[in-house]
């Protein structure tokens, strides 16, 4: 039974599948299984796929209700200790970077790991986006060094690529929800006995996602989401300090 189950969701994404599987293949660490779910793309995504079949333990082509139900289909079919979600164009950060988890696995087992995450954007390299920096920089997110569930009452500290779970501890994603992600990740902190901070980057995340495209609902359902953990009256203060702590972080970036 491999350590680590990384798990890339796909649809239509033949510009940035590439990058994303390179960047698992390439890992100088073996012990982990690979399993790509593909939403019944119709471009070239499968061909993508199909050239890298050698190196993926399972994938599936299939009609789903959406990203979160693509997720849950690959939560259901992972084998490892560990979940790692990758999705079609972010990148794990560098060649090295499985096999320093690995070790950090091994050294402290621990139920949860996080980092920092390299934002990069689309410059039409089919192999690595454009760097922007990191998001604990680049975005009001200070990341902390020791994490709990609490730490999310003024939304998501730590970006999805770069949150490792135990599987035995993690949930399924409630799929008719933009900050599904969000919820994850406060499940699994509240599930979790031992966090771990890792000292290094563990992911590259391709900025401009689902919740970007749909910015308006996706605030809605944040809202929602830690309305449900944090309380109603909380949530409402908590977004008042939101949206001042955004207005003085791009205030600050201006100067």
């Amino acid at each position: 039974m491999p350590t680590v189950s990384i798990i890339t969701i796909t649809y239509n994404a033949e510009r940035f599948l590439e990058r994303t599987i390179d960047s698992i293949v390439t890992q100088d660490a073996t012990d982990y299984e690979y399993i790509v779910i593909d939403g019944g793309s119709t471009d070239g995504t499968l061909a993508t796929i199909r050239r890298y079949e050698s190196h993926i333990t399972h994938w599936v082509s299939e009609p789903d209700s959406g990203l979160y139900d693509a997720m849950n289909k690959g939560l259901h079919r992972a084998a490892g200790d560990y979940v790692w979600f990758m999705n079609a164009g972010d990148e794990i950060y560098d060649a090295q970077t499985l096999t320093n988890l690995l070790a950090n696995i091994k050294a402290k087992s621990g139920d949860v790991y996080y980092s920092d995450a390299l934002f990069v954007r689309d410059d039409g390299d089919r192999r690595s986006g454009a760097a922007v920096g990191l998001r604990s920089v680049v975005t009001p997110h200070v990341l902390p060094k020791h994490l709990t569930w609490r730490d999310m009452n003024l939304g998501m500290k730590v970006c999805h690529q770069a949150f490792v779970a135990k599987r035995s501890l993690a949930p399924d994603y409630p799929t008719d929800n933009l900050s599904a992600d969000l919820d994850w990740e406060i499940n699994c902190l509240k599930a979790a006995k031992k966090i771990e901070y890792l000292p290094f980057v563990l992911c590259k995340y391709l900025v401009g996602g689902l919740s970007v495209q749909q910015h308006r609902q996706s605030l809605i359902d944040r809202f929602k989401v830690l309305a449900a953990h944090f309380g109603m009256l909380p949530t409402l203060v908590n977004h008042g300090r939101i949206v001042w702590r955004a207005v003085s972080y791009k205030a600050k970036r201006n100067i």
